[in-house]
């Protein structure tokens, strides 16, 4: 009979808003729950050079050679914090998951790059570090995202009851969970990515808290056809996006400059809604009950409007706190989950999300 081991997971998603740190206890493979949690924000001129290294420019290569160390740190620190928070010392961690930070997302052509020095974490930490964990799918046919529904599909399934998760991160992204079926989900489109943007430039904060600020404007609905009329969302999946496609470039495409500037920020929220909640009649029409985790969870409005578009498709809406998880630490416990994985050998099936050609390893590690 196996011992209870620890892991922690690292995640820092589409947003940059900065690193969530998870201590999770786990038998195996097999998931006991959360013990503690941490959180270490992005100074603002790291997230400023992140975001610079989405589009080419001068000694790039360079430049993320540096931020991927600077990275390392703050991860590590991020570490640090949850240790001390949990009251553990590093030398009781099994390993850990770190996704890194992505800078481009290319399916298409069979890359995705998460920045981050995962020897050099090792090192700060003394922890066995787990990275690099797309790139396998990715070499197996696979879109390397989202990798959440192979673990939402081993904490959250029910035997009789079909669910679906909906992750409200910087993009949306579904896991269909069936009885007896495997996982499968895709990315449906922007969440708080486009919001955040605009709310950053228009009004300089980091979010619009509990959709105060899109409460004050109303839906422009030209605008919302609009986008709603961009080939992705018809497209079908698997199918994974990010930053390379929903940016603020797409976004002022489709402005003339004279909107009202909570008018815009009203209807990319509704857009999120919309094209989530789409997303789950046409892949999982079955479905009864929708369960949201991610930082968009904490937006009144947005899960205001998604329980109203669902409720009309008899679907409630719940938070993951229901199932044992709290909304906003989701995605950092699956990357514990997935260190468990690797360190266990056992292959994932993320194949039935990412469309490659079966379960595999995933990640690389160095060891402590």
């Amino acid at each position: 009979m196996q011992s209870c081991q620890y892991y922690i997971g690292l995640m820092s998603g589409t947003s940059m808003d900065g690193i969530d740190a998870v201590l999770a206890k786990l038998t195996g493979t097999q998931w006991l729950g959360v013990c503690a949690h941490a959180f270490i924000a992005y100074p603002e001129n790291l997230k400023r050079n992140l975001l610079a290294l989405q589009t080419p420019a001068h000694n790039e290569l360079a430049q993320a050679a540096v931020l991927a160390q600077e990275l390392a740190h703050l991860n590590a620190q991020a570490v640090s914090a949850v240790l001390i928070e949990a009251e553990i010392e590093a030398q009781a961690i099994t390993a850990l998951g770190c996704h890194g930070q992505t800078i481009r997302h290319a399916p298409e052509q069979h890359y995705s790059i998460q920045l981050m020095d995962w020897a050099l974490l090792a090192e700060l930490t003394g922890i066995t570090t787990v990275g690099d964990l797309r790139s396998r799918d990715l070499a197996a046919g696979g879109q390397g995202a989202p990798l959440v529904p192979a673990f939402h599909q081993a904490v959250f399934a029910n035997e009789q009851h079909s669910r679906v998760v909906l992750n409200l991160g910087g993009i949306a992204n579904i896991s269909v969970l069936q009885p007896q079926q495997p996982a499968f989900g895709f990315d449906t489109g922007p969440a708080n990515m486009l919001m955040d943007a605009w709310v950053q430039h228009h009004w300089q904060q980091e979010f619009d808290y509990n959709g105060t600020l899109a409460s004050q404007g109303q839906i422009i609905e030209p605008l919302l056809q609009a986008m709603l009329s961009h080939d992705y969302f018809s497209q079908p999946y698997p199918k994974s996006t990010g930053r390379d496609l929903f940016s603020f470039d797409w976004l002022n495409q489709y402005l003339t400059g004279q909107e009202n500037p909570a008018d815009v920020l009203r209807t990319l929220l509704e857009l999120t809604a919309q094209t989530a909640v789409n997303a789950i009649i046409n892949a999982a029409p079955a479905t009864n009950n929708v369960y949201v985790c991610g930082g968009g969870s904490q937006n009144r409005l947005l899960m205001h409007t998604l329980a109203q578009l669902l409720e009309q498709h008899q679907i409630s809406l719940h938070s993951t706190d229901n199932l044992q998880i709290p909304a906003q630490l989701v995605e950092a416990a699956a990357f514990a989950w997935l260190a468990a994985c690797w360190y266990q050998r056992q292959p994932v099936a993320t194949h039935h999300a990412t469309g490659a050609a079966g379960a595999r390893i995933l990640g690389c590690g160095y060891w402590a």
